[in-house]
């Protein structure tokens, strides 16, 4: 009995020790993991620079929506990858639905190798 509490007391020890180093190392960073493609796609987009296409705003004046509205869309909003363009070169093309703070919105992405630019958006009618 005395062994198996050794044993136990050995395990807490080292997995308390290794918790430690991992909250040391991670602590400061923005780590985080993003297994489900909708996520990871819009961390891609998020470090990218953003650029705004010529008729966006245009758009965002017909969808009475504004730049709050796409930053918000571009962080939590739904990638529709069957109307996406996923392996076009050199830029692939990404239809994201969100919430605005009016109404549900539509934007299309073209993601290259070092700009994402908002190239259209359209104010989804009312379900």
């Amino acid at each position: 009995m005395d062994d198996m509490r050794q044993r136990f007391t050995l395990y807490g020890i080292g997995f308390a020790m290794g918790i430690v180093i991992v909250f040391f190392f991670l602590g400061g960073k923005r780590a985080s993991c993003n297994w489900m493609p909708n996520d990871r796609i819009l961390n891609i987009i998020e470090r990218k620079q953003l650029r705004y296409g010529d008729q966006i705003e245009q758009n965002l004046k017909e969808a009475e929506a504004d730049s709050l509205d796409i930053r918000a869309i571009l962080k939590d909003g739904d990638i529709d990858f069957s109307k996406s363009q996923v392996k076009n070169e050199p830029c692939r093309l990404y239809w994201i639905e969100g919430q605005g703070k009016q109404s549900s919105l539509l934007i299309s992405v073209e993601l290259c190798d070092s700009i994402a630019t908002v190239s259209s958006l359209k104010r989804l009618p009312a379900q």
